[in-house]
């Protein structure tokens, strides 16, 4: 019997993104059931702030600070899948290129270049900003 892939996912916890590694943890193993050995969370508290890696077996798929943005879900499966199991349908979340690939068409034209999206937060029906330096990470309102 092999072994199984293992993800990890480091989060900072002074930025409090335990929910989102949560999630994506839960995402992760709902999507590849039985395909993956271990899903673990590694909080950080060291400094400096504003860490969210996901390791494959060790080796990083995806790096918050180096894409300079969070991930978007389907994304991270896809990375995940292309490892694990690349022969793995993903649905409506599979890439319009790979879906066209597969069924022989060439793929779509790539659209423009989205504006990033930045990471927000709503505590107490405030909502806030979450903005990190090579230090910490601190809320800031948004007016």
């Amino acid at each position: 019997m092999s072994r199984k892939p293992k993800v990890e996912i480091e989060y900072c916890v002074g930025c409090r993104w335990m929910l989102r590694a949560a999630w994506t943890a839960q995402e992760l193993l709902t999507t590849f059931e039985g395909s993956l050995g271990e899903v673990s969370l590694i909080p950080n508290h060291e400094k400096p702030g504003g860490i969210f890696d996901i390791r494959l077996d060790g080796k990083i798929v995806f790096s918050r600070k180096e894409a300079g943005r969070f991930p978007e879900m389907k994304e991270v499966k896809q990375l995940v899948r292309d490892i694990v199991d690349p022969d793995k349908s993903l649905g409506h979340a599979d890439s319009p290129s790979r879906k066209a690939a597969k069924a022989g068409a060439p793929p779509p034209a790539p659209a423009a270049a989205e504006e990033e999206d930045e990471h927000i937060v709503e505590q107490n029906g405030k909502k806030f900003k979450v903005v990190c330096d090579g230090d910490s990470c601190t809320l800031v309102p948004i007016d």
